[in-house]
């Protein structure tokens, strides 16, 4: 259960609709997610967080899909439940298969044990791997 009352269009104010109507054009849906509804509670905050994920996750030097696949593995490491379920289904309509899947999730498991090891005994970074 949301902390706070998700704001649904028809009770939203012409701030928080313009974003919502930006949402639905450049997504192409006819609703928001309700982790749209949430953020409405806080119109800067909703403004702020869709501008960057408009810029962030735009086609880029990554292509949508490899952008979404790194999104669901810092969600599961992360632990957050609802951007694991909406991004995997992003991944998905943009063509992850359930083997790409479990290969980001190992990928991001390897990554969690082997960054905690290395933290961990505190292990000096080789002169090879820094930039100059």
């Amino acid at each position: 259960m949301s902390v706070v009352s998700l704001i649904e269009y028809a009770d939203a104010s012409a701030e928080v609709r313009a974003v919502f109507d930006d949402i639905m054009t450049t997504r192409k849906v006819d609703r928001v997610n309700n982790f749209w509804k949430a953020l409405a509670n806080h119109p800067a905050t909703l403004r702020q967080v869709w501008e960057e994920v408009k810029a962030v996750m735009a086609p880029g030097a990554l292509d949508p899909l490899v952008k979404e696949m790194i999104y669901v593995a810092v969600s599961a490491t992360n632990g957050c439940e609802y951007c694991t379920y909406s991004h995997t289904a992003g991944a998905r309509a943009k063509g992850m298969t359930e083997e790409m899947l479990g290969e980001v999730l190992a990928v991001a498991s390897l990554a969690n044990k082997t960054n905690r090891l290395a933290n961990g005994y505190r292990v000096p970074v080789d002169e090879q791997f820094r930039r100059t």
